[in-house]
C-alpha cells in the first residue's frame, strides 16, 4: 500500500507539470507494484552485513578492472552477433563489450545516435570525481536546485532549500536515487554552476577520445536534442566509472542512507532498483554496477557492468525498452545468452 502511494504522488506530480523528463524512480516502484512485492521486503535496511558486502564488491569490482583492456575505443569482435527482434531482448538498442579484449561481441544499433537520459549521470559522478578530494565536504541546497527540479519534474532525494548534505550524499544520490537535486548539487560544488560543469563533462568525454556522437547539455539527462550519445559512447564512460574507485563504489551500492540533517535526522534511504531487481536473475555472473534512465524520448534505458561466473568481464547499455522491468529482463537476456 506504501508503494503503491508512493506512485501514485510521483506520477500525479509529473502529471501535473506536463514534462517529459525523467522519472524512473516511479517506473521501478510501478515495476514493483506490479510484481506484488510487499512494502516491507522492499523497504531498506541498515545492515552492517549489507555494508560489508558492497564494501567487498566495490574491492573486487577494483581488482576485476586492473585487468580490463587499454583505452575507450573498442572494435567489432569478427563474429559479433546481430540481436534481432526475434529473441527475448526488446531494446531497440543494445551493446555488449568484452572489456578483456575491447571487442563488441553482440549489438543491435549499437552506432545509432539516442537520448541517454539520466545513463548521462554515470558522466556527472566521473566527472565530478576529478574534483572530489573528501567525500565529508559539506554543501547547501539552495532554492535553484529545488526549484528546477520542481519545475521540470525530475527524480529527486528530495532534500529540502537550505539543508546541508555531504558530497558522498550528492554522490550516491545521483547514481541511486537519479536525483537531480544531487547532481546538480554535484556540478555546484565542483564547478559553481551547471553550465561550468557540463564544459567539463564535454571534456571527459572528449578526453576518453569519444567523437561527436557524444554530446551532452545538462548534469541530469533531461531531454534535449543536443544531449546524446551512442550505446557504445556510453559503454566506454561506464567503463572509466568501474576503472574510477569514488564511480564504482556509488555505482555498486544497492542501497544507502543519506547523512543526518536537522531535516531528516534519520537520513533518507535510497536504492539501486536495478541492482536490486536482478541480482537473483540468472545472468551466468554478477552484475556488480548500473545505471539506468527513462525519458519519452528515450524510452527505458541502463547501463551495467558484470563479472562473469568465469571471471570475465562485460558491459552492457541498452535503450529505448517499454518498461524498467523489461530493460531488467534485457539484461539478463543478453548476459546470459552472449557471456
Amino acid at each position: 500500500m506504501v508503494v503503491a502511494f508512493f506512485v501514485v504522488a510521483v506520477l500525479t506530480i509529473s502529471h501535473f507539470h506536463g514534462k517529459t523528463s525523467e522519472v524512473e524512480a516511479a517506473s521501478i516502484e510501478t515495476a514493483a507494484a506490479a510484481e506484488s512485492i510487499p512494502a516491507e521486503q522492499s523497504a531498506i535496511t541498515e545492515s552492517g552485513a549489507e555494508s560489508a558486502s558492497t564494501g567487498e564488491m566495490a574491492e573486487t569490482a577494483a581488482t576485476n578492472s586492473m585487468g580490463f583492456f587499454n583505452g575507450y575505443s573498442v572494435e567489432k569482435a569478427a563474429n559479433v552477433k546481430q540481436m534481432s527482434g526475434d529473441e527475448e531482448m526488446q531494446s531497440e538498442y543494445a551493446v555488449l563489450v568484452d572489456l578483456d579484449t575491447g571487442e563488441v561481441v553482440a549489438q543491435k544499433n549499437s552506432d545509432t545516435v539516442i537520448y541517454p537520459a539520466s545513463m548521462t549521470k554515470i558522466l556527472t559522478v566521473l566527472t565530478a570525481a576529478d574534483h572530489i578530494t573528501d567525500l565529508n565536504d559539506k554543501f547547501t541546497i539552495t532554492q535553484d536546485i529545488t526549484d528546477y527540479v520542481f519545475s521540470n519534474g525530475c527524480s529527486a532525494v528530495n532534500w529540502e532549500i537550505g539543508e546541508t548534505v555531504t558530497v558522498k550524499d550528492l554522490l550516491y544520490g545521483t547514481v541511486l536515487q537519479s536525483g537531480a537535486d544531487a547532481a546538480l548539487g554535484l556540478a555546484d560544488y565542483c564547478c559553481g554552476s551547471e553550465e561550468a560543469f557540463v564544459a567539463e563533462m564535454n571534456e571527459k568525454a572528449k578526453s576518453l577520445g569519444l567523437g561527436t556522437t557524444a554530446e551532452f547539455t545538462s548534469c541530469i539527462g533531461v531531454f534535449n536534442e543536443n544531449n546524446h550519445c551512442t550505446v557504445t559512447d556510453m559503454a566506454m564512460i561506464l567503463k572509466a566509472a568501474v576503472e574510477n574507485d569514488i564511480c564504482r563504489e556509488a555505482l555498486s551500492a544497492h542501497t544507502y542512507t543519506t547523512s543526518s540533517t536537522t531535516e531528516h535526522p534519520d537520513g533518507i534511504e535510497i536504492s539501486n532498483w536495478f541492482l536490486r531487481r536482478i541480482e537473483d536473475k540468472e545472468t551466468g555472473g554478477t552484475v556488480e554496477c548500473a545505471k539506468t534512465g527513462y525519458v519519452n524520448e528515450s524510452g527505458n534505458c541502463a547501463a551495467s557492468y558484470e563479472v562473469t561466473a568465469a571471471g570475465k568481464h562485460y558491459i552492457c547499455v541498452t535503450g529505448n525498452s517499454s518498461s524498467a522491468w523489461r530493460c531488467i529482463y534485457d539484461h539478463v537476456e543478453i548476459y546470459s545468452t552472449y557471456t
